[in-house]
């Protein structure tokens, strides 16, 4: 791994195998800590999206493992307007060992990984979300078994760049996936293509409908995410017009499994696209996905770094 920009990048046993380095260093942290594994390592962060779990993710990541991190705003960079990407890449393979970065643009972290000398991971783009793709994989794992082929997964909402990840997470471990859109909101057709490329080779099934409750039939898995994403602002009126019927409350949740579990990427807004009764109720694993992004990306640097 020289890079982590795209989960679609990696084979079914490269993403298997990262995520049995992520619940071994999970494990370790909770039993005498992580070894300093990171000694010597800086990461620098590069935000260009304001940032909760990312940024105190990755930050505490690096110090459980002995490295630390450095955060970089949008005014000290300015990325691509102030000065262009590219030095912007090569100053700072000069002063740090990796990058992370949080971005608008999917081309934005490319171009940073092109000219970089270190790794890069894409901290979330416009395009994916990998590392909140990894956690979300990690959290199911822990409920359902590493080896979980024929997982039913249903999300509904907005396909958005978290679904990307999500979709294409599934299709390497063998998940079944049932996607439940609005006219207007269907998934990327070129990730959509991946996926099922991807899954030709894992026996994977995906399925788009319209109907939510279509959507969550046999579901092991519910997940949405917000109706309207960073940088979608101005069609919050229109978006919250169409999307109600996609929320996910009591009604829908007890139409899936009745093991299912409730996930949410977060920040959510409650009692919008998730009510406070499921978020806070014995589905819910939003908390718990939420801290695992924390172990699936002291995973990944360790790969980056070379240390695991």
């Amino acid at each position: 791994m020289k890079d982590f920009l795209a989960i679609s990048d990696y084979s079914a046993d490269e993403i298997q195998d990262l995520l049995g380095e992520a619940v071994k260093l999970k494990k370790e942290y909770f039993t005498k800590g992580n070894k300093p594994i990171f000694k010597g390592k800086v990461l620098g962060m590069i935000f260009q999206k304001p940032s909760l779990r990312t940024r105190i993710s990755f930050d505490m990541a690096m110090r459980h493992c002995g490295g630390d991190a450095l955060y970089l705003s949008p005014n000290e960079i300015g990325l691509g307007k102030r000065e262009t990407i590219a030095d912007v890449a090569r100053v700072l393979s000069g002063y740090v060992q990796a990058l992370m970065a949080r971005v608008f643009e999917h081309e934005h972290v490319l171009e940073l990984a092109k000219w970089s000398d270190i790794p890069v991971v894409n901290g979330l783009s416009d395009y994916n979300h990998p590392c909140q793709g990894m956690a979300d994989a990690l959290t199911i794992i822990e409920k359902f078994g590493i080896n979980s082929k024929g997982l039913n997964i249903s999300y509904v909402g907005d396909g958005n760049n978290v679904t990307v990840s999500l979709m294409h997470v599934s299709a390497l471990l063998g998940w079944n996936m049932t996607l439940g859109t609005p006219e207007g909101y269907d998934m990327n057709p070129k990730a959509v293509e991946i996926a099922q490329n991807i899954a030709k080779k894992t026996g994977s099934k995906f399925t788009f409908v319209r109907d939510p409750h279509q959507a969550v039939k046999g579901a092991n898995v519910i997940y949405t995410d917000t109706w309207t994403s960073m940088g979608q602002e101005e069609e919050t009126a229109k978006r919250e017009q169409i999307l109600p019927p996609y929320q996910v409350n009591a009604k829908l949740v007890s139409e899936a499994d009745k093991d299912v579990i409730v996930m949410h990427c977060l920040p959510a807004h409650r009692n919008q696209e998730l009510t406070d009764d499921v978020a806070d109720g014995e589905h819910s694993v939003i908390f718990q996905q939420a801290h695992n992004r924390l172990h699936a990306q002291k995973a990944i640097l360790a790969r980056l770094f070379g240390v695991a």
